[in-house]
């Protein structure tokens, strides 16, 4: 579709491998990727990060609205209706031009060589965007980069072990339109990103989350202490890690806006970064305490994140209206 050299890709500055999280989650990471490839900036896409909230026993799994990729880019993304097998599907969306996101079992990704690949089921997402059915070659996004999988890989990941199972549910799917994109000049992707903001501060948590996440992180760690550490890896990613990722790409877009619009969005970006780098290292101290299965005080780092999330979302005030 985009006409990609696997080996000559780039990925985004956002997956840089200096950056405090190199990935964030599957769904936001490839549409970074994508959006990038495109020739259009995913920063102003990113104000819906200023809304993720703790939902009792994880934090949102922030991804980017619909609406909000429409607005800045003309992008069109309807689900798939998989009635069929999916490679069919795909051979042809791809060849009118499409993309597709879908669902997918990293154990037949290679990107994930060292972690998922070849070792255990993983649900994720990729984008399917170069196929080549005979020669069973699939070009794809995954997380912050663009690979390449074939031979036993492309029959996993499309199901072609065996005849099609009725009894299996099929993958979830989207396809996107890149008929209508819109390229806006600087000044009114800002404005429209500027409105997108304003909408979601106001979505954005009633209460401070990280007063409402302590007390459960601090009874979830003396229990994952008995059930070991490839628990606490589960449970670190659907928590610490949606929160470090998430508002160290709040702090990015806040950076980019005040390129754009001079005025509060610096201050807030460095509580944001602050946030985020206080949830790596409270990963880190939570692993070395289960690891161990001795007591560890973590108020402090809690008290920190809270007090981060105040102060950035006082500064950002001025952006809701």
């Amino acid at each position: 579709v985009l006409g990609i050299d696997a080996a000559a890709y780039r990925r985004h500055w956002l997956h840089a491998e200096d950056r405090t999280w190199a990935e964030t989650n599957c769904y936001a990471d490839v549409w970074i990727e994508v959006l990038h490839e495109l020739r259009l900036d995913p920063l102003p896409m990113l104000p819906f990060t200023v809304a993720l909230d703790f939902e009792g026993d994880q934090w949102t799994f922030f991804k980017p609205p619909h609406h909000d990729l429409r607005v800045l880019y003309g992008l069109e993304v309807n689900e798939l209706n998989v009635w069929r097998p999916l490679l069919e599907h795909a051979e042809h969306q791809l060849s009118a031009g499409k993309l597709i996101f879908t669902e997918a079992d990293a154990l037949h990704l290679p990107d994930t060589q060292g972690t998922d690949y070849r070792r255990q089921h993983t649900k994720t997402t990729i984008v399917l965007e170069t196929l080549d059915v005979p020669a069973q070659r699939l070009g794809y996004f995954h997380n912050g980069g663009y690979h390449v999988l074939e031979g036993e890989d492309f029959d996993g990941v499309f199901r072609r072990a065996g005849p099609m199972d009725p009894f299996v549910l099929p993958l979830f799917a989207e396809f996107v339109r890149l008929d209508r994109v819109e390229r806006h000049g600087a000044a009114e992707l800002a404005a429209r990103s500027r409105a997108l903001l304003s909408g979601h501060l106001r979505r954005r948590p009633a209460t401070n989350p990280f007063v409402r996440f302590a007390p459960v992180f601090a009874e979830e760690l003396q229990r994952l202490q008995q059930l070991g550490i490839d628990v606490y890896h589960q449970y670190a990613f659907a928590t610490l890690r949606q929160v470090g990722a998430n508002f160290e790409l709040l702090a990015a877009y806040l950076r980019w806006l005040d390129t754009t619009e001079p005025g509060v969005g610096a201050a807030a970006a460095a509580e944001m970064e602050t946030l985020s780098s206080t949830a790596k290292a409270l990963i880190l101290k939570g692993a070395r305490a289960v690891a161990a299965r001795r007591p560890t005080d973590v108020s402090l780092m809690l008290e920190t994140m809270a007090a981060s999330w105040e102060k950035g979302m006082a500064h950002l005030a001025p952006y809701t209206g």
